[in-house]
């Protein structure tokens, strides 16, 4: 029976990029990049190639596979595996770039800035303190080619070929056998005399002055250059110096080095380390701590580097949520935090948080997601925010705090472009009927007009007809000023989505009746708003032909567009007219100062400090309005989810003229004679007297496109109505002749 040997290598769970080594560090190792089969997260992985003769040297690549596998420090190299085979050691690490690579890469993109760099060197220096103090031992190899960097900026020590005890056992230092290695040894080890009375540490802090000094001038030439501390910031250079004294026992221990640059002005004594040190022992925090740290966080986020921010920042943010009850005080930093993510990274790791958050029952949770839902709103997709997040939301509606109610009601304008057709013409439409007709709170009652108004695009063609013109009327009965002003600029904003019927019958008598308003800011808004709107009827008359145009509202898209509709059919202008009277007919929307809807809202929000004064304020205004007491009274004999239909009543068919009477349009008022273009508001009166009934049923059912046809037949109705009241004119003129009493006096010619 043959059995086949199995290769290590190949089945070994990770395995080497196609890309050239990242880095070949002075020692036997080599740097590639690397992936885990199973899932494809990135490592780094270590290559050690055994050759004939270098047994020495294999030695020493063992033991560093050893320690580096028992070794475990947050600031010391993670090993995550390893491989030995008789041909080669693999040890996978945790993805990181050597500081040499790492340092050329930020300097050709702006540099490092000092914050970076204090933290990265505090970062090796607890290293050999751990080494020294906890474990007795000593590195031996600090250098730049022993440091490396992980993705979120921590520099992390490695290079443990030649550690060796501080206690002597196990022999002496290994001999390193490389040059480019031995330069960086201090001057006593060359020196015998001064072994007796140094520490244990000295070596290793002395290797530590110089890679300060490579990691702000570059690559050290020699030894002599150490004198010279170059670009070492002020503030680090009495501690340098300490490091890289001829006297070894005078350079200090790892411990005290860090005390000494944490001290008030010293170069580690930062917020950014700060802020490090405390995530590493935010497990251990107290809740009080936890919460004074988030809330200060956000503002030092600005100075800090992205990738920190991205790669140990947020997962501290995330998982404080998850499992340290941090609650809303870590909204604010972890959307910050979001906007150095990616598009697809934000999808995986914050909207699940964002999600979840929205079915808390924390009143301040809520009330940040509503306020800060302009950061994520991109990110949601149309069924999350229907079956996860609106349910939620729309309780906020019908919550107790003032506060919420008015910020839900805001959210709205984000959320109604992804709502769908039950969620956005009966869900919503149903709450907002309610606000405005039974909130307490004026300027809630204000701000839910102001976002009827802008959203009004995005509803159906049946609610449109059936809800606007219903609710701006009944804002401009409101007793609070400004809820009047909006629902003026209300009908303004969607100008676009009436009939020309519901123009003329609906929404100017309403108008009409607030130019005699006791405040100003609404007659003003009114009179405005009125003679817009006579300017495109009149520019109707003028040219039936814009009626196909003009006459009929946009028609809702499907599915709901993304951005709320700006332009309509009522902004058709008329060409080729020289007069300045003709030219005052044409479109004027855009041209009239409407002002914007929220600055109406936060004017009224800016002038009262609290829910209650506003309250009390609207009271005010009421009393003093006696012409708006009875209108409040009907509000509360509403139901209480409310009606867009139940304000607004239908007024009832006019009674038919007499016999004989004659239609306005029938006289010629001084004029030229009627032209072949006819007259469409007489054909409009037909119309109306003709299907009354029909309109109190249904909302802009008209149907314009048949009006040139009516407007023929009435012309022709006309001329010989014209012709026979001429004809009896003339008989009148007749017998009154031969009635007149009296002898007839004869004319006398005038001659020439």
């Amino acid at each position: 029976m043959w059995f086949f040997a199995r290769d290590p290598v190949r089945d070994f769970p990770f395995e080497l990029s196609p890309e050239p080594p990242e880095g070949s560090p002075p020692g036997p190792w080599v740097l590639h990049r690397g992936r885990k089969k199973a899932t494809g997260s990135p490592v780094s992985i270590f290559v050690y190639d055994v050759k004939p003769g270098a047994e020495e040297q294999t030695q020493v690549a063992k033991a560093a596979f050893k320690r580096l596998k028992t070794l475990r420090h947050p600031n010391i190299l993670a090993y995550i595996d390893g491989l030995e085979t008789d041909k080669c050691l693999h040890v996978v690490t945790e993805a990181v770039t050597p500081l040499g690579v790492y340092l050329k890469a930020r300097a050709e993109a702006g540099g490092l800035k000092e914050l970076e760099l204090s933290w990265g060197l505090h970062q090796i220096v607890k290293a050999l303190s751990f080494l020294v103090n906890d474990c007795s031992l000593i590195h031996n190899n600090v250098c730049m080619a022993a440091v490396f960097v992980d993705r979120a900026g921590e520099w992390k020590l490695g290079g443990l070929d030649y550690m060796y005890s501080a206690q002597g056992n196990g022999g002496g230092p290994p001999r390193k056998g490389i040059p480019e290695l031995e330069q960086y040894d201090p001057p006593e080890l060359a020196d015998g005399s001064g072994r007796a009375v140094r520490e244990k540490w000295s070596a290793d802090m002395w290797r530590l002055g110089c890679l300060i000094w490579e990691v702000f001038n570059g690559s050290l030439p020699r030894a002599a250059a150490l004198r010279n501390p170059g670009k070492i910031p002020k503030s680090l250079v009495p501690h340098y110096c300490e490091l890289v004294g001829a006297n070894p026992k005078v350079r200090p221990n790892p411990a005290r080095f860090l005390q000494n640059c944490r001290a008030p002005g010293g170069f580690m004594n930062n917020r950014f380390v700060e802020t490090n040190l405390f995530l590493e022992e935010i497990q251990i925090k107290e809740p009080a701590e936890k919460q004074k740290f988030f809330q200060e966080l956000s503002k030092s986020l600005d100075s800090f580097p992205e990738d920190f921010c991205r790669h140990k920042v947020l997962p501290q943010l995330l998982t404080a949520f998850e499992f340290g009850n941090a609650g809303a005080v870590v909204l604010t930093p972890l959307f910050k935090v979001g906007k150095f993510l990616s598009a697809e990274e934000y999808q995986q790791k914050i909207i699940p948080v964002v999600v979840k958050m929205f079915s808390s029952t924390d009143r301040a949770m809520r009330i940040r997601l509503l306020q800060q839902m302009e950061q994520f709103i991109q990110y949601l997709n149309e069924p999350t925010v229907n079956t996860q997040i609106f349910p939620h939301v729309v309780h906020g509606f019908l919550d107790t705090n003032p506060a919420i109610r008015e910020q839900t009601v805001k959210s709205m304008l984000l959320l109604a472009p992804k709502l769908n057709e039950t969620n956005l013409n009966v869900e919503l439409m149903k709450h907002f009927a309610r606000l405005q007709a039974k909130d307490e709170q004026g300027p809630i009652r204000c701000n839910t007009t102001v976002c009827l108004g802008k959203i009004g695009s995005y509803l159906s063609a049946t609610t449109r007809h059936r809800v606007l013109t219903s609710a701006f009327s009944r804002a401009t009965k409101d007793p609070f000023a400004p809820s009047r002003v909006a629902g003026v600029l209300g009908f303004a904003a969607t100008h676009n989505l009436y009939s020309m019927n519901d123009c003329a019958h609906k929404i100017l008598p309403v108008l009409c009746g607030l130019t005699v308003d006791p405040e100003k800011s609404v007659r003003d808004q009114a009179f405005k708003a009125i003679r817009s709107f006579l300017s495109k009827l009149e520019s109707v008359s003028e040219d039936p032909t814009q009626l196909a145009e003009v006459g009929l509202p946009a028609p809702a898209p499907t599915p709901v567009p993304a951005v709320p509709t700006t332009s309509g059919p009522w902004e058709t202008q008329e060409e080729g007219k020289d007069t300045e009277e003709d030219s005052s007919a044409a479109d004027r929307w855009d041209d009239e100062d409407w002002g914007s809807l929220e600055q109406e809202a936060e004017s009224v929000l800016a002038q009262r400090d609290d829910w209650s004064t506003r309250n009390q304020a609207s009271r005010a205004g009421q009393a003093s309005n006696p012409g708006h007491r009875s209108q409040e009274s009907d509000w509360s004999s509403w139901e209480a989810e409310g009606s867009w239909e139940q304000d607004w009543q239908e007024p009832s068919p006019p009674e038919p003229p007499p016999e004989g009477t004659r239609l306005a349009s029938e006289y010629n008022w001084g004029g030229p004679e009627p032209s072949d273009k006819g007259d469409p508001f007489a054909a409009l009166s037909v119309h109306q007297e003709a299907g009354a009934q029909s309109r109190r049923d249904s909302w802009g059912d008209d149907n314009w496109e048949g009006l040139e046809t009516e407007s023929r037949q009435a012309k022709a109705e006309l001329a010989r109505k014209k012709r026979e009241e001429r004809r009896r004119e003339m008989e009148a003129k007749r017998a009154e002749k031969k009635a007149a009493k009296g002898p007839m006096k004869l004319g006398t010619r005038k001659l020439d």
